[in-house]
């Protein structure tokens, strides 16, 4: 059949899209920019292109957009049931949405990460409070952009956040207590950016306290408080352990995120689907980030055989 698009984008935050708008632009790949806030669909529907780009995020319900996340999911499945080959699909995505499943993953691969308990009712919680040393990260099971990441320093500390402030229980009333893991702050964290199961570039996130550590500057401005630096001495092992989580979680594009422990130890705690990549850190590896998505996402359109010649065509379908 004839696609009206070479490619469709699926989205929910115009400002982090516009780079890679711009570089479809640039190379005259037609695509569907696909706006997952305000949206339906039909299990009749046409599909707008033979390959799909998934770039919705779980942090979509800080921004007010919190019924773009399960749309997104329920439309990905029809996508894919109907086989339409969706990247960062309905696995992927799902995984992302879940720190619980994020962390059962880690511990099927054996991967180093800090242990997690999730909850729905703090009674159930405090019944298992004995094997919890405190401090400990409360984070919600749909994370996104740091939102409502607390450090708790005792089962008393949580029932009075959560009694004063039950918001903590949104999105979905799942919400987990993470291990602390002892680090230096000065180091802050390492994100590992991947492309096509392969490393694009790697990053030091130093944070100053703040848990937002989204590295796309429309979240996190330059000067912005978070400092992003490029880190070009990232070991093999950290790598070697990325791999195999992209792998795993069947994810096309991923930003996986671990801490260097006093004690020597790297530990893995986070893993995004939707990977904002930061341009000012890329370019000292010498490469535009968003040109590089676009010669992966280029290669996967030509993988379809028949498919339509995409090279020299230009324009934008809004939908």
């Amino acid at each position: 059949m004839a696609y009206p698009a070479d490619l469709a984008v699926l989205f929910e935050h115009p400002e982090w899209q516009k780079p890679l708008f711009q570089a479809l632009e640039r190379r005259g790949i037609r695509y569907a920019a696909v706006d997952l806030k305000k949206a339906a669909f039909s299990d009749t529907d046409e599909p707008l292109a033979p390959l799909y780009f998934n770039q919705a995020s779980p942090s979509a319900y800080v921004r007010g957009n919190a019924r773009a996340v399960p749309y997104a999911l329920s439309y990905i499945r029809a996508l894919q049931f109907r086989g339409v080959r969706v990247l960062n699909g309905a696995d992927a995505f799902a995984l992302e949405l879940s720190k619980t499943a994020q962390a059962a993953l880690l511990r099927k691969l054996d991967i180093p990460a800090p242990r997690v308990w999730t909850f729905n009712d703090l009674d159930a919680i405090r019944a298992r409070a004995h094997e919890i040393a405190f401090p400990v990260l409360l984070k919600p099971e749909q994370g996104g952009s740091g939102a409502r990441i607390v450090l708790i320093e005792s089962f008393a500390h949580l029932e009075a956040l959560l009694r004063e402030k039950p918001e903590h229980w949104l999105p979905d009333n799942l919400l987990l207590l993470q291990e602390y893991v002892d680090s230096d702050p000065a180091r802050g964290i390492v994100r590992m950016e991947f492309l096509g199961g392969e490393l694009l570039y790697a990053m030091r996130v130093v944070s100053h306290g703040r848990f937002n550590l989204c590295p796309a500057p429309a979240c996190n401005p330059e000067a912005g408080g978070v400092e992003f630096s490029p880190y070009k001495e990232v070991p093999a092992q950290a790598v070697a352990w990325g791999k195999r989580i992209v792998a795993a979680g069947k994810l096309d594009v991923a930003g996986i995120e671990y801490l260097e422990a006093r004690d020597g130890r790297l530990v893995f705690y986070d893993i995004n689907a939707n990977s904002n990549l930061r341009p000012s850190v890329a370019q000292a590896f010498g490469f535009d980030p968003f040109e590089r998505v676009v010669d992966f996402l280029a290669r996967e359109v030509r993988a379809y055989e028949g498919f339509l010649r995409f090279a020299g065509l230009r324009g934008r379908i809004e939908v």
